[in-house]
């Protein structure tokens, strides 16, 4: 399977379990929200019923209290009362679902409230209220008052009353205690489940993230290592992996690039010793010729001296420039070809005492002077590349200045990591356009004939500071003098 799609699917998996989760937390909450809801809808019952006993017992008092002192604030409070549970029956029908045993034990204590006030509280109330009017009415109360109080339906009444609301009122309380443990129930079921997912979907996702980390990571520290190995030279390097995913894909990638870099380079290294031999072999077989050629123009010379014309005598010379020219184009070659080629040891080397050597090695203008300052650091590094660079372009300073009096100077800047030197002069100067131009083998800005070069010197300063990842810069203009300016590390 492929890490892209084993990576989808084990997120997909570990989604699918939170999803699951958040689902059965918000069914779980749906539940406990309900019981919430009811636990407050019962509780809202109890007070409501508990308020209700307590109307009837006023009731009962004033009615009493009436009944036997005529004041009107004993049937005030009755009143009082009775709208009161008036209005409880109406919100305890509304409150509690019908046709359930609370509903109908509802109903009872409705009735038996109504037959209580039809049969008794209101009539006797009624004839109360007409006993001060006149005698008979008076009479007419006091029996009517014995009938109702004597028979004792009214107590009845009235301890049925207040039984079916303690029954009534025990239900509900039996009802709520039920519906908080359900609800506790449910809480401790809802973080049991919560907790038990949630572990579930931590412990899945860690599993799967390391054998992911590992599996990755491992096939990816095999081809690291591979490709370090490529890097330091080892083509012979493999690497084994039997999948069908990308990191296989890679890894036959790597080996096939392997493969084709050992063949490239073998290939590589055999042209290049071809190369060198081909160098060595031309060069020695035109040296032979070119110094066959100078003997007998030195024996032209040597026997027929006194018979040349002039003109004659120029010719002579101007072949005998050609084939020093030739000969010196041949060492460039060479030089040019062996750059990069052979090892050079590092040592200790004091530049100041460099500069001094190549300088008396130079054949050197009159008027020319060459200033070094601030004194060069001492640097361990290659010698020869280094000595190069600096007799190159030190000694093109001096074979192309075209002053009487001129000055070389050669400085430096320190950074961090690397050395920046300078070697500047006030000769002729280098126009912009073919500032690109000298860095070219074999091009010079002046005929060979005004001045002779081979036009390797620059070619082979630039070739040493790119084999080692260092620039060279020019700054300069026609009529102005120039300034070559290179790096070298420390």
């Amino acid at each position: 399977m492929k890490i892209s799609f084993l990576i989808f699917f084990s997120f997909l998996f570990i989604l699918l379990l939170f999803s699951i989760t958040t689902y059965i937390n918000f069914q779980q909450s749906e539940e406990v929200s309900e019981n919430s809801k009811w636990v407050d809808q019962s509780t809202t019952i109890i007070r409501n019923s508990n308020r209700f006993q307590r109307n009837i017992l006023n009731m009962i008092s004033g009615l009493r209290g009436y009944l036997f002192t005529s004041e009107n604030y004993f049937i005030q409070a009755y009143d009082s009362a009775k709208a009161e549970n008036e209005t409880i029956l109406s919100e305890l029908t509304a409150l509690i679902p019908p046709r359930t045993a609370q509903a109908t034990l509802l109903g009872e204590i409705r009735n038996i409230n109504d037959n209580w006030l039809n049969d008794f509280s209101t009539p006797l109330i009624e004839a109360k209220k007409l006993a001060d009017d006149s005698d008979s009415t008076l009479i007419s109360f006091n029996k009517l008052y014995r009938e109702k109080l004597t028979q004792g339906t009214e107590r009845y009444l009235n301890r049925q009353l207040q039984e079916k609301i303690r029954v009534f009122i025990n239900n509900e309380y039996n009802s709520r205690d039920e519906r908080t443990q359900i609800l506790d129930q449910s809480v401790r079921r809802t973080r049991a489940i919560s907790f038990v997912l949630t572990t579930l979907s931590i412990i899945v996702g860690s599993i799967i993230s390391i054998f992911l980390a590992y599996r990755i990571s491992t096939r990816i520290m095999l081809m690291v290592k591979m490709a370090n190995e490529i890097a330091g030279g080892n083509y012979e390097v493999y690497t084994k992996d039997s999948g069908r995913d990308e990191l296989s894909n890679l890894a036959h990638s790597l080996n096939n690039m392997a493969q084709v870099l050992k063949e490239n380079i073998t290939l590589l290294k055999r042209k290049n010793q071809e190369l060198d031999q081909f160098a060595h072999i031309v060069s020695h077989d035109l040296k032979a010729p070119l110094r066959g050629i100078d003997n007998v123009v030195s024996w032209i010379e040597e026997d027929h001296s006194a018979e040349m014309s002039p003109k004659l005598i120029e010719y002579i010379h101007i072949i005998k420039g050609r084939l020093l020219r030739a000969e010196n184009l041949i060492h460039g070659i060479l030089s040019y070809a062996r750059i990069g080629k052979e090892t050079q040891e590092k040592e200790d080397v004091d530049l100041n005492q460099l500069v001094d050597e190549i300088g008396e090695s130079l054949t050197m203008k009159s008027g020319i002077k060459i200033l070094v300052y601030p004194k060069l650091p001492k640097l361990f590094t290659e010698k020869v590349p280094l000595e190069q660079v600096f007799s190159n372009l030190i000694g093109n300073a001096v074979k192309h200045h075209d002053k009487k009096n001129g000055v070389i100077k050669i400085y430096h800047k320190e950074y961090l990591q690397h050395y920046e030197f300078f070697v500047e002069d006030n000769g002729p100067g280098i126009g912009k356009n073919y500032h690109n131009k000298i860095f070219v083998i074999f091009q010079t800005l002046q005929e060979r004939d005004t001045l002779e070069s081979t036009g390797v010197g620059l070619a082979i300063v630039k070739k040493i500071l790119d084999d080692r990842n260092q620039k060279i810069h020019i700054t300069s203009d026609a009529g102005t003098g120039a300034i070559f300016s290179f790096t070298w590390p420390k």
